[in-house]
């Protein structure tokens, strides 16, 4: 395997390095192209996750940076009371839209970190592609402050989505010349090592324990415009000056339509990891 990809760093550095209000504003200006494409989680994967962590029927749970609800619908759907944070004032107010059918899930605009704490209120903590954003030292035993006694920990993640190899292999020429860092092939295999590095760390706290996990091969199809929206929203490319990225969306596109048409098939994984408070 080559060095850690930008978004396994990314998972190592943000806790750390980034303030509060940073992470507020981080998703702002891409809140409606995240809620309109990054995929939902599969329902399969969040009923075996349920399973795993044996929550009661009425149980009540809190939801670390929850986006424009993309788990938190489905949450919300099976009648589960909910408390939703998220920082992002633009994804709070798509996180309301979504929702607002559901009276049992109430979205809060708030980072964890300035949340209130509610000792062991909660059933269980979950956090959908989120987690990372926990500082660790502070995070950390205040999630499991907030949680009951055996309460349980769910983790859920997406994958960053990856076009065919063969088609990578076009796009790379594109990314050698506008951000030769992001031309990173990353397979099924080198992406679920990259998000069981950062869920190590997790565990090495000591505060979860009773560890279970499992990954669902995902695939779909986008358009062209709407797979370019997709990578807006993944951090490495939020990061690029605007400039860069400008030119780099329009080598991909350039590329693509020439090569695969109106539409892209991608393939991602969906994962997840149950742990109960220690």
């Amino acid at each position: 395997m080559k060095d850690s990809s930008p978004v396994e760093k990314w998972y190592r550095e943000v806790a750390d390095n980034w303030t509060s209000e940073q992470r507020k504003s981080w998703y702002s200006a891409v809140a409606s192209a995240y809620n309109r494409t990054r995929p939902r989680y599969p329902k399969a994967m969040i009923s075996r996750a349920l399973e795993i962590a044996q929550l009661p029927e009425s149980a009540s749970i809190l939801e670390i940076g929850c986006g424009p609800g993309n788990a938190t619908e489905a949450f919300g759907e099976l009648g589960f009371r909910m408390v939703s944070l998220e920082p992002s004032e633009a994804a709070c107010q798509l996180a309301r839209q979504n929702c607002d059918r559901y009276s049992n899930v109430e979205i809060k605009n708030s980072s964890f970190e300035e949340w209130e704490l509610e000792p062991e209120r909660f059933d269980g903590v979950l956090a959908a592609t989120a987690f990372h954003w926990v500082a660790p030292e502070r995070g950390y035993p205040k999630v499991t402050a907030a949680l009951k006694a055996r309460g349980a920990l769910i983790l859920l993640w997406n994958t960053s989505a990856q076009p065919p190899y063969e088609v990578y292999q076009m796009l790379d020429e594109v990314y050698q010349l506008h951000a030769p860092s992001l031309g990173r092939y990353e397979d099924r295999k080198i992406q679920l090592a990259n998000l069981n590095q950062f869920v190590q760390k997790v565990k090495d706290s000591g505060y979860f324990q009773d560890w279970k996990s499992e990954d669902f091969p995902c695939e779909v199809t986008y358009s062209i415009d709407d797979y370019l929206a997709l990578l807006s929203t993944y951090s490495p490319y939020i990061k690029l000056e605007s400039q860069q990225r400008d030119l780099l969306f329009a080598g991909l596109r350039d590329t693509l339509e020439k090569n695969c048409g109106n539409n892209i098939q991608l393939s991602y994984l969906s994962v997840f990891q149950v742990a109960r408070k220690r």
